[in-house]
């Protein structure tokens, strides 16, 4: 939602053209408006092709569920039929796919019939977060694949690809600054567009220029922005929280005022751990029948049950040395459901848990945010709704460089630039956008850097233009 402006709110320039006459100033606002739309304009033109870029990889990543129950059926479905095999067996037949030496570290049985189990092994060959997955046919224990699974989320390898497309252009930490730069501009460009739009509908200018084509296009380009205003912000506001250093500010955060999401204590303590100090998480697997960890998942799913984790979707994670058994929920649709419990390795009794229901209202929010921000809460429709955003974006960013393109100065006419708009301002407002600027640089570190990036570069552009412009000749 940006574009050019001349001074005055809504005219482009077009050097030497009478479909624009210059609009009669407003004492009471004009100058602000007409710093509004410089900024408007200084955002899309450097933060643009960012925000294209998070937008177009936003939309595969949206549609990745149903592209990857085509792209890995194989792995994902099976047609035989009849009851599952216990989960130690499934588990069992999984090992035969990897090297006898890596760990198990996690299981998720098939969710209903005609889907596969998935046995996650550990491998160091990996990278971080990265598991092997073996996916087991629960009815007859055949193997049907093997895919290298990404996170606590388990997505697969397709879905991986585009996440860190979308995270990070493939280019790891370094390349995360550019997800941070669109997330923490997205929102201000959107809401400056929004004020720069509702002006315009209610002033001069729409009298004055109705059926003009630069402001039809102009026209365009603020309705697409406006009606898509609060998925913009919200998917600006939601992507902030996995950010570098914006997101960490907003742990620390929910850190200080007590809005973290909840989770399970692991660790026993005093007279919850198996008798002589050993329990069954850190043996191997490939150690005796007793020590086999596999052994026990069937029994710890009944536990579980038994204590409410009643999602089709769930996790069963072995524990570690002097560690519980965890098992999870892994369902982020509408209901939500994510309760995890421990289970003490010995007596599978629950030792700490963390139901949903129980989140204080800022981690529900949380949760319910990210989910939707992944296209997961109410999955087919929010899905829709975040590529049909994420469209409405690209179609607007493309709209708004054709009228910069349009009103561009002409050869050898002075820049138009932010510098000399901030100080058409009056001095409340010169000191109230500095102490705005200042507070979002600090709380948006990526914003803040490219804020003084570009406003020294404009300094610059100004100053030159000064330079460059007829000196007045002195009476005589």
């Amino acid at each position: 939602m940006f574009e050019p402006s001349t001074g005055r709110i809504g005219v482009a320039a077009r050097p030497r053209s009478v479909d624009q006459q210059p609009v009669p100033p407003d004492p009471g606002g004009a100058a602000f408006q007409t710093f509004v739309a410089r900024l408007h304009l200084h955002i899309g033109l450097f933060v643009g092709p960012f925000l294209l870029v998070a937008a177009l990889t936003g939309t595969l990543y949206v549609l990745t569920p149903q592209i990857e129950d085509r792209l890995y059926r194989a792995e994902l479905t099976t047609e035989a039929q009849g009851p599952a095999r216990p989960l130690a067996e499934q588990a069992r037949a999984a090992r035969a796919a990897v090297a006898a030496d890596l760990r198990l570290v996690a299981v998720r049985p098939a969710p209903g019939p005609g889907r596969t189990t998935r046995v996650l092994f550990a491998d160091p060959a990996l990278g971080p977060s990265e598991t092997r997955a073996v996916f087991v046919d629960p009815a007859t224990l055949v193997l049907r694949g093997v895919l290298v699974t990404y996170g606590t989320s388990g997505i697969l390898p397709f879905r991986t690809l585009l996440d860190n497309l979308h995270r990070s252009l493939l280019l790891g930490e370094f390349g995360r600054a550019y997800s941070e730069l669109a997330a923490s501009w997205l929102w201000v460009a959107t809401l400056g567009g929004t004020l720069l739009w509702a002006w315009r509908r209610t002033g001069r200018l729409a009298r004055r220029s109705r059926g003009h084509a630069g402001l039809r296009l102009r026209h365009r380009h603020g309705v697409i922005g406006v009606t898509l205003a609060l998925v913009l912000v919200f998917l600006s506001a939601t992507g902030l929280t996995w950010s570098r250093w914006a997101g960490a500010g907003i742990d620390g955060l929910r850190d200080t005022l007590g809005w973290t999401t909840p989770t399970v204590r692991l660790t026993l303590g005093t007279g919850e751990a198996a008798p002589g100090g050993h329990d069954h998480a850190g043996m191997a697997m490939d150690g005796p029948a007793g020590a086999d960890p596999a052994g026990r998942l069937d029994a710890v799913l009944a536990a579980a049950r038994q204590a409410g984790i009643d999602s089709p979707l769930i996790e069963i994670r072995p524990p570690k040395a002097g560690q519980a058994w965890m098992v999870r929920e892994v369902d982020r649709a509408w209901p939500s459901q994510v309760d995890t419990i421990a289970l003490n390795p010995d007596t599978l009794a629950v030792t700490s848990r963390a139901d949903f229901a129980d989140f204080p209202l800022v981690a529900k929010l949380v949760q319910w945010g990210i989910a939707a921000h992944m296209g997961l809460l109410f999955g087919l429709p929010n899905q829709i709704v975040l590529a049909l955003a994420s469209l409405g974006l690209i179609v607007a960013i493309l709209y708004g460089y054709r009228i910069w393109s349009r009103g561009r100065p002409a050869p050898g006419a002075p820049p138009r630039t932010l510098a000399e708009s901030w100080l058409r301002l009056r001095p409340a407002a010169r000191l109230g956008t500095l102490i705005a600027g200042a507070a979002l640089g600090w709380c948006l570190p990526a914003l803040g850097a490219s804020l003084a990036a570009f406003v020294l570069i404009d300094a610059l552009r100004w100053r030159l233009a000064k330079a460059r412009s007829p000196q007045p000749v002195p009476a005589e």
